[in-house]
């Protein structure tokens, strides 16, 4: 069995360190290098003198003393100096010559310089040039280093938290680059993980719930059936078993049209007109078709595009009225073509803060719970359907009383 090992983080330097450690390195090269070249390229130190009298006539040549103290190369070849006691250096700082005058007069020459302090002084003076740079690059750059990293670690943190399986840890969004874009597209993840997970978890408890109910009476109805089962005990059993198996279909959709990767149908053309009319006659629905009544083709799996129609008619039956009516028409929105769909009723309508709640699964409006029929699924599934082709749906009121559910989707 092979394991493998995580390498301990304290073997490592902390990400604003290395940055750090970077930036300054990178400086303390630059340096190095500029003084290099400037080294190169300066001017290489005198070696020869010529003397001339104000005709310009040569009246004297001479060549630098070597000193060793100013650096002169090693190849500069030593003048013979018997008639110069003193040593290179004596008088100071600065080049020296011995000059011979045309009438074999033997002269020392003396530029002298102002003495060398210990900062300036070769190579002390370009050491410390580097050190300042690089003290300085470190001090200002250490900041700056520091507060992005911080962010980082900070982001570091909460994704460590959110991974331990606190699904509602969220960082802080601050500043505005790419640290902060980050920040904000891990919470955007992270809180559609959390409510695709909070909807598993309800999606179980509700239907565990719901599913105990048809049992229940399917169990005490074959209690009291005993050997001579009534006709409205069988009734009873029966609506039990079909709304059972209605409840079941509807979770299985429900799982379904959560997983993206799952194929729920071909998408083929689909005449809404023709479907619509099928089931507004099955219902007793009133279609709409506006002023200029034709065939509306959409893209889209025929299938859910029906049960999205049902459900809406069926709620539109168990909240409403007999007076139902669906409207169908093409609109242009935002330079594209979209079908209009709306299922309006003369119930007695939908509060305006709940108009979002009741597209949650299980959810009903307050004391529809014993209204017959309907787990809460219904409207749960309109809204998946209508994502999966890539369309919206609302719930608005309707002119004159009631409700009115419009459907909004992409004709292409």
């Amino acid at each position: 069995m092979h394991t493998t090992s995580t390498p301990s983080r304290s073997l490592h330097l902390p990400l604003y360190v290395r940055i750090w450690l970077a930036v300054v390195l990178a400086v303390a090269v630059l340096t190095l290098l500029t003084g290099w070249v400037m080294r190169v390229t300066a001017e290489p130190p005198l070696r020869e003198v010529m003397v001339r009298n104000a005709a310009g006539e040569l009246v004297g040549h001479g060549k630098a003393r070597l000193r060793l103290p100013d650096g002169l190369p090693v190849e500069a070849p030593p003048v013979a100096e018997p008639d110069m006691p003193h040593p290179p250096g004596h008088f100071g700082s600065g080049p020296e010559f011995m000059v011979r005058m045309q009438n074999g007069e033997l002269m020392h020459v003396h530029l002298p310089r102002p003495p060398h302090s210990f900062w300036s002084r070769p190579p002390f003076g370009f050491a410390w040039t580097l050190g300042l740079v690089a003290l300085a690059v470190a001090l200002g750059t250490y900041p700056i280093v520091r507060r992005l990293t911080r962010r980082l670690e900070n982001l570091q943190k909460g994704v460590e938290q959110w991974g331990t399986g606190n699904l509602s840890a969220r960082v802080a969004e601050q500043g505005n680059d790419e640290v902060a874009y980050l920040a904000q597209r891990f919470n955007h993840a992270a809180e559609q993980v959390e409510q695709l997970v909070t909807s598993h978890k309800s999606l179980l408890a509700n239907a565990s719930h719901e599913l105990r109910s048809p049992l229940t009476r399917i169990r005490m109805g074959l209690e009291l059936m005993g050997n001579s089962p009534s006709p409205a005990m069988k009734a009873e059993i029966s609506r039990s078993v079909g709304e059972l198996d209605q409840l079941i279909d509807e979770i299985l959709l429900a799982s379904r049209l959560d997983a993206k990767e799952a194929d729920l149908g071909t998408v083929e053309a689909v005449d809404m007109t023709g479907l619509a009319s099928e089931e507004c006659a099955r219902v007793d629905a009133h279609l709409e078709l506006g002023l200029d009544p034709r065939s509306i083709v959409l893209p889209g799996v025929a299938k859910l595009l029906r049960r999205l129609l049902r459900n809406l008619l069926e709620n539109a039956r168990r909240y409403g009225t007999s007076d139902i009516e669906v409207q169908l028409s093409q609109v242009t929105h935002d330079e594209r073509p979209w079908v209009r769909l709306c299922v309006c009723d003369r119930g007695p309508g939908v509060p305006p803060d709940l108009r979002e709640r009741i597209f949650e699964p299980f959810y009903r409006l307050p004391g529809a719970s014993e209204r017959e029929g309907g787990v809460g699924l219904g409207l749960s599934l309109v809204r998946s359907i209508v994502q999966r082709h890539g369309g919206r749906v609302h719930c608005e009121d309707r002119t004159g009383g009631g409700a009115q559910f419009v459907v909004m989707l992409p004709a292409n």
